[in-house]
């Protein structure tokens, strides 16, 4: 989906691509809106195939949208190759492995930038934009929200995310420590601007490492990231999990071993968008600090709809789009930076926000548009 996404907006754009992937027909699409685009098939188990991949394309910018499983493999490849790269994002102990070779990327002359969707991406330009406004941080409070039209179950991004999101331990800060919680522990509502009231619950997000890791030095002791679901989605959800299709142990089947998770992601990938079926989504970042010796709260939105032709990606244009957008800040020289970050550290915010404009997704600081 989201390789969908970025390639169209790139082409749209005047950009050159060549799309890649492990099964020929997740690219059929743009194929067909676009004829003439380049496909080749890899597998981003084998870092070499990576290599020869990148070496007979020669891109100036690898995009990479697979499961976060295999970024650190793709910025291996990018690093042999000295080409600049850049991901949506994975867990926290990838985002430290990729951060981790930011001198190895610096020495190449290249730039590596993980998380570059919608949170991971949006939601760390924010917060970096609300902080020029701030002498010291204490506390930030992030996450997303989203609503359908129409309440029936689509897939709104990654399922195997999504499961990891729901079921695994969520870290965050509190009073400058880091602690876990299981998100069902942590259920709770919240309303949202143009979305309403959903369920909210922590969820492990690598924004809360690299939130941390950047802004400890000035001040911050508190994060939590939230994860917000409709009922209609999160009822699914939680009876995939609750019947063991999100689980990654292996199971016999007629003489077969097969993976529930990976069965149950290659059967969504088939299912259909409703007609007439939009979404909404509210990216959001509350930033708790001191400004000239006076208490700030600075609460960042990105309103997301469904635009009209990009019916099939949903609300999901916040996580392809932005990818498309900073791809091409790195091949025109905008971002000029090298080394390996997240971001909220390279990206200028003012120049990001006015290119979601373009794509009619509006951003707010405490209630007023500033894009």
């Amino acid at each position: 989906m989201q390789g969908r996404i970025v390639s169209r907006d790139l082409i749209e754009c005047g950009r050159g691509v060549t799309l890649a992937d492990l099964y020929a027909e997740g690219a059929q699409k743009v194929i067909t809106r676009f004829p003439g685009t380049q496909f080749e098939k890899v597998d981003l188990r084998n870092v070499l195939e990576i290599v020869a991949l990148i070496e007979k394309t020669n891109p100036n910018v690898v995009i990479n949208c697979a499961e976060g499983d295999w970024d650190l493999n793709v910025y291996e490849a990018c690093l042999r190759t000295g080409k600049h790269v850049i991901d949506l994002g994975s867990d926290i102990p990838m985002t430290k492995a990729q951060i981790g070779m930011s001198d190895d990327f610096k020495n190449k002359g290249i730039i590596g930038i993980t998380g570059c969707g919608s949170t991971p991406g949006i939601n760390n330009i924010m917060l970096h934009y609300a902080h020029q406004m701030l002498d010291r941080l204490d506390s930030i409070e992030a996450g997303f929200a989203w609503d359908s039209n129409i309440k029936k179950f689509v897939v709104p991004f990654s399922i195997q995310s999504i499961i990891e999101e729901f079921t695994e331990p969520a870290p965050y800060v509190e009073n400058d420590e880091w602690k876990e919680v299981y998100p069902m522990q942590s259920l709770t509502e919240q309303e949202f601007r143009e979305v309403g009231k959903q369920k909210c619950f922590l969820v492990r997000h690598p924004e809360t490492y690299t939130f941390y890791l950047k802004n400890r030095s000035d001040g911050l002791k508190n994060i939590k990231f939230y994860a917000g679901f409709p009922d209609h989605s999160y009822s699914v959800i939680k009876t995939f999990i609750d019947c063991g299709l999100g689980s990654r142990e292996p199971v016999e089947i007629d003489g077969h071993t097969v993976v529930p998770v990976e069965v149950l992601t290659q059967s969504l990938r088939t299912m259909e968008v409703p007609d007439g079926y939009t979404e909404k989504e509210n990216l959001w970042v509350k930033v708790q600090g001191m400004a000239s010796n006076s208490p700030v709260l600075i609460h960042m939105e990105c309103i997301v709809d469904t635009l009209p032709g990009w019916e099939d990606a949903g609300c999901n244009i916040d996580t392809g789009m932005p990818a498309s957008i900073i791809a091409q800040m790195i091949k025109d020289g905008t971002i000029s930076k090298r080394g390996s970050f997240p971001p909220g550290v390279v990206v200028p915010p003012e120049l990001f926000f006015s290119e979601l404009r373009k794509r009619k997704m509006d951003v707010y600081r405490n209630g007023t548009l500033v894009n």
